[in-house]
């Protein structure tokens, strides 16, 4: 077999795999077979770069980070719909139908909580995908489309121009799982699946948005040319015969049938895969459609129904305080069980002590209880009237539930966290911190391994990393004998690092990158910082009052004491590098942007930062130099404005050299 048959074969292979998992849910294909085949024509086409085109399945990872997304005109508006709240109202919206049109049927579909967009096909090929922006002009956002599995590059037997329109939406056990490892890093979690869905949709790489693995339902014919239909559920048959994943939709042929499906759609809403925030009812006739026409702002053929969000009342019988991975203690709604929105209800987030106080919160209380968003259960308001004699307000404990460690206030919000270096709520945090690339870097020890060690006990603080043996490490899942000495080796290595990484990786408050050089070059031994005074702290350029004191709490408490005595005796670095001698930035501040292809932006920062200069994240007249790489944007055109001078890559090493 030639290489060009067994491409095509593969791509064939592969897109039909893909239609049958992501689309029909019904795969027939192994995951080990399916990536043995996409690695093949991988391998295949980078040996032969003339045979990619835009419609084969290697094309689904993303490709180059973009500075920033293109307006896109819609050929045809994507307009909105007007909302209705009861059945009464409903019915209105059906009369003001028959005042223009005679006995219309309509199409019911749940009503999709994401992002929607216009997806243009030429000859069968996609060729761009934009948001709704404001209904007449968009952002094209193709390429973060293009890692939408469920989206067909290629349709067959397809007219000259099609654009459809959908709703792209981040399933629900996808939004979980991606919030838990969010809560693992440290990193703030996406407070619905919607905004999950619109924030990565909008990534600028590619890459991040193909790693979100969002799905899309389509709903509608937005252009055809040639093509000719007389009804919205032909246009839905057309569309899922030709690949698309198709919104469920249900037909029928009075208001009455339609508030039926309208009523199933939300009792059964916590069996999709998507959240929905209403049901849309539409006009089925495409020519009763145009009779219709639209107001300035709604079609008058549609309308969606919005659900009244459920509330009921339940009791608190307990708070418990949960620490979560990033320290921050939560307090949380013990509830005598309530249906809301398809599920049983048992607990409820209180978010914080602020939270409590406002709405005076206590045990024994009743209180009315709704899902906001239809996801999280949240306490609404206390019913007074019903509160017991004897009740006490509800006060945060002092030290953490589960170390005994103090806590502190956030001073910048209403957080309370725990304070311990080795607490074991945060261990998985606080290890991956520790190993992360801009603290010890220590290679191969991702969350998922971390996860491994601790669940093993083999790890409890970021201390033991140092005393793993390789034997025991090689017993992991996932691991084996090399991986084990690989990761051995990489923490060995780590030893060596510089005192201000070993510093911000002690996830002191307030304490970052900065701050770590900062105190490594003034303090020059952890020793010496352990001893720092409060007036030497704040002598110290660009460290406050509440750094030095986040830096003095931190090393007294008994849990950072053992952390450094584990970390002596284990033979790590507790001393500054020496000041090389070339000082030849003392005083620059650079800004790098776009590509650089002899070494990565923070590679660069560091050779800055080692010859006296700084490098910044943004431009302005302090800056001394832009470097501009590959693809440079807003940030090149920035430091044209003000007359910064701009460096080519060469020009740069010219200066490093």
């Amino acid at each position: 077999m030639d290489y060009l048959t067994e491409i095509q074969a593969l791509r064939r292979e592969l897109e039909q795999a893909g239609y049958e998992y992501y689309v029909l849910d019904n795969p027939t294909m192994s995951d080990y077979d399916y990536d043995h085949k996409l690695r093949r024509l991988e391998e295949l086409e980078e040996a032969h770069p003339e045979t990619i085109t835009p419609d084969s399945p290697t094309q689904r990872v993303g490709g180059k980070a973009l500075e920033a997304f293109t307006q896109v005109q819609h050929k045809v508006p994507l307009e909105s719909l007007q909302d209705v709240f009861d059945f009464d109202e409903l019915r209105a919206f059906d009369q003001r139908v028959r005042g223009v049109v005679a006995e219309p049927n309509y199409v019911v579909e749940p009503k999709v909580d994401g992002l929607s967009v216009a997806l243009e096909y030429e000859d069968g090929l996609f060729v761009r995908g934009a948001t709704r922006g404001d209904g007449q002009v968009g952002e094209d956002v193709t390429e973060n489309l293009r890692t939408i599995r469920s989206i067909p590059l290629r349709i067959p037997d397809a007219p000259h121009q099609l654009i459809v329109r959908g709703e792209v939406f981040m399933p629900k056990k996808v939004f979980h799982a991606l919030n838990q490892e969010r809560e693992k890093r440290g990193e703030a979690l996406f407070a619905n699946p919607r905004n999950a869905a619109a924030g990565s949709l909008r990534q600028l790489d590619p890459k991040v948005a193909a790693s979100r693995k969002l799905d899309i339902l389509v709903f509608n014919v937005q252009w055809i040319e040639p093509g000719q239909f007389k009804t919205h559920a032909e246009t839905l048959d057309y569309l899922k015969q030709k690949g698309f994943k198709v919104i469920p939709h249900y037909s029928c042929d009075q208001v009455e049938q339609a508030i039926t499906y309208v009523t199933q759609v939300g009792e059964n809403r916590d069996q999709y895969q998507f959240d929905i925030d209403g049901a849309v009812i539409k006009v089925n006739s495409l020519s009763q459609r145009e009779a219709l026409g639209s107001t300035a702002k709604f079609p008058r053929w549609a309308a969606a129904y919005k659900y009244p969000p459920e509330v009921k009342p339940s009791q608190v019988v307990d708070i418990v305080v949960q620490v979560g991975r990033t320290g921050v203690l939560t307090p949380k709604a013990v509830l005598t069980p309530v249906r809301l929105a398809g599920t049983t209800v048992t607990n409820a987030t209180l978010h914080n002590q602020d939270f409590i106080q406002e709405k005076d919160i206590r045990i024994g209380d009743t209180v009315l209880v709704r899902k906001a968003g239809e996801i999280i259960p949240e306490v609404l308001s206390v019913v007074m009237e019903k509160r017991p004699e004897g009740t006490v307000p509800y006060q945060l404990p002092s030290c953490c539930p589960v170390c005994g460690a103090p806590v502190h206030r956030d001073e910048d919000g209403a957080h309370i966290r725990c304070t311990g270096a080795e607490c074991p709520a945060q261990i998985l945090r606080t290890l991956a911190h520790f190993a992360s690339r801009d603290a010890m870097d220590i290679e191969g020890l991702g969350i998922a391994v971390v996860e491994n060690l601790v669940n093993a006990g083999l790890v409890k603080t970021p201390g033991d990393l140092y005393f793993l043996k390789a034997e025991d490490v090689a017993k992991l899942d996932r691991m084996g004998e090399k991986s084990a000495q690989n990761l051995i080796d990489a923490i060995a290595k780590s030893k060596q690092q510089d005192l201000s990484r070993l510093i911000y990786a002690f996830g002191i408050r307030q304490v970052g990158q900065k701050a770590g050089k900062i105190l490594a070059a003034r303090f020059r031994s952890l020793d010496a910082l352990e001893h720092a005074t409060m007036e030497q702290l704040v002598e110290v350029e660009d460290i406050g009052t509440i750094t030095a004191q986040s830096i003095l709490d931190w090393m007294a408490s008994p849990q950072s004491q053992h952390l450094m005595a584990r970390l002596r005796a284990a033979g790590v670095n507790t001393q500054a590098e020496e000041q090389g001698s070339d000082r030849r930035f003392a005083g620059m501040t650079f800004v790098l942007t776009g590509g650089l292809e002899h070494f990565t932006r923070e590679e660069a920062g560091e050779l800055i930062e080692k010859r006296g200069g700084k490098a910044a994240g943004s431009v302005s007249k302090k800056t001394t130099y832009v470097v501009a790489g590959e693809g440079a944007g807003s940030k090149l055109r920035k430091a044209q404005e003000l007359g910064v001078p701009v460096l080519t890559e060469e020009e740069f090493l010219a200066m490093l050299q």
